[in-house]
């Protein structure tokens, strides 16, 4: 079994030995003294360490803002890393992304800069003449700390009057860089280190069920967008560590007639227009699910694997009934999302079994259904609570059937039964909505944490109710007038 492969900037590069906790930051700046790309937070918020990241998929070569701080070493097997240093050469004359930030102003300190060049970047390889909305969404995961971000606007508009994006060394070279890049993945498993220090990168979902089977103690990783705090924040060991991001395998998507499924290592960048087709409600909240270096990097199945409180996908996701594919090994099993999550910490997962995909059934016709995301920032920022309703109204305007989820609101993702059994059976209206308040308390015994109290949360839930009544209250009426 060989070792990690993968090109930097345009350099091969193999790896036969390297700690499992070793980020792609550390490993740029400390041992290929590669220093545009800075340490701002190290925890994938700051967006300073911005890199871009290659992967062939499905044939097609794609490039990727990433978060450097965040990102494994041991999961760039395959891939093409580019950074700041690689968009000019020394002598100059600067990238067309760089120019513009000159002369726009768009750098003041310098800090955050390179960061910020990287996502412009990887914004103009796709969209050459974006507008206001494309930069302000290509700059959600890139924080500038002297508030600068009139200028840079400017630079991102102005990008394309100093160079045409067809003559990008990364577009013209892109034939060639495919046949580098697939003369990497040869499908083989990549077994490198021992103990804590041990990385597996297998070669097909069928290996990477023989080896967690076989090695269950082992941390799957995928994104890192919550492992890579463990280590950065919290010191932990990792190790051995499994990757399963590139599996090919764990990014497809179907859109049967009933339903959306999504491999576990389908990313929220991947799965957005599949998700915003079939379940529009759920626009704004995948777009402030991070920014889009997490968006890039993290992936559905992981959101719902680690059993966090306060993960975005799923409330929605049991609003909507899904369930997601359990397997060991070559057996697999069909669980209910919201039986899923079992108590803080722990989950209906048995040693060696992994998240294959996750099914979410289309939303029937009639029915009403919105997911709210509460924070302290709009834009990448951690749920404080995160609401999801379903409900159907019949046509004499009682509530039929009623599914409210919440995250952040208990130790899981947990469903309002009590709220619901307060509104099914009764009138669609204020009197019901207002009798049914009380219920939350039943529900819900929130925390009170650094992202809000006890008391706001409760409050904000009850009133997220009240929301939804309010939202649907038109539709509801003008469903009825068109069934009569």
């Amino acid at each position: 079994m060989g070792g990690l492969r993968f090109i930097l900037n345009d350099e091969d590069v193999e790896i036969s030995e390297i700690k499992a906790t070793e980020t792609l930051l550390d490993y740029l700046r400390l041992t290929k003294r590669l220093k545009g790309s800075k340490e701002g937070c190290a925890e994938g918020d700051c967006g300073a360490c911005t890199v871009l990241v290659g992967r062939l998929r499905g044939g097609e070569l794609s490039y990727e803002t990433v978060n450097a701080c965040i990102c494994f070493v041991g999961m760039l097997h395959g891939t093409h890393i580019v950074t700041i240093e690689h968009l000019s050469p020394a002598s100059g004359p600067l990238h067309p992304v760089q120019q513009a930030m000159v002369d726009y102003h768009g750098s003041q300190c310098g800090f955050c800069t390179p960061g910020i060049v990287m996502s412009l970047y990887g914004l103009w390889m796709k969209e050459p003449k974006p507008g206001v909305p494309a930069i302000e969404t290509a700059l959600q995961g890139n924080l500038c700390r002297c508030t600068g971000y009139a200028p840079i606007v400017k630079a991102g508009l102005a990008m394309s009057d100093y160079g045409d994006v067809a003559a990008d060394p990364l577009l013209v070279h892109r034939a060639a860089m495919k046949a580098r890049l697939a003369a990497l993945q040869d499908g083989a498993t990549v077994d490198i280190g021992a103990g804590k220090d041990r990385i597996i990168v297998p070669g097909s979902v069928d290996a990477l069920a023989a080896i967690y089977a076989a090695h269950p103690e082992a941390t799957l990783v995928s994104g890192a967008t919550d492992v890579g705090l463990w280590v950065t924040k919290f010191m932990r060991d990792i190790g051995p560590m499994i990757y399963i991001g590139g599996l090919e395998e764990l990014h497809s998507i179907e859109e049967s007639a009933a339903a959306l499924t999504l491999g576990a290592g389908v990313t929220y960048t991947e799965a957005r227009a599949p998700v915003v087709k079939h379940f529009s409600q759920l626009t704004e909240l995948w777009d402030r699910i991070g920014g889009g270096q997490v968006r890039n990097a993290g992936t559905v199945g992981a959101n719902i694997a680690n059993g966090s409180p306060i993960g975005d996908t799923p409330p929605p996701f049991i609003a909507l009934g899904g369930h997601i594919t359990l397997r060991r090994g070559n057996e697999r099993r069909e669980v209910k999302l919201r039986d899923y999550f079992i108590a803080y910490g722990k989950q209906d997962r048995q040693p060696g079994e992994f998240v294959e995909k996750v099914t979410i059934p289309y939303l029937p016709d009639g029915e009403q259904f919105a997911c709210y995301k509460i924070t302290k920032r709009k834009d990448e920022d951690i749920s404080a609570l995160c609401g999801a309703f379903r409900i159907f109204v019949n046509d004499s305007g009682v509530v039929w059937m009623a599914r409210i989820a919440f995250g952040g609101m208990a130790a899981t993702p947990k469903r309002a039964k009590a709220v619901e059994e307060a509104l099914v059976g009764k009138p669609w209206t204020t009197e019901t909505v207002e009798a049914a308040i009380a219920a939350f308390a039943v529900d819900y015994q929130p925390l009170t944490d650094m992202r809000a109290s006890a008391e706001y949360r409760l409050l904000a839930a009850q009133n997220l109710l009240r929301r939804f009544h309010l939202e649907t209250i038109g539709s509801v009426e003008r469903l009825s007038k068109a069934v009569a």
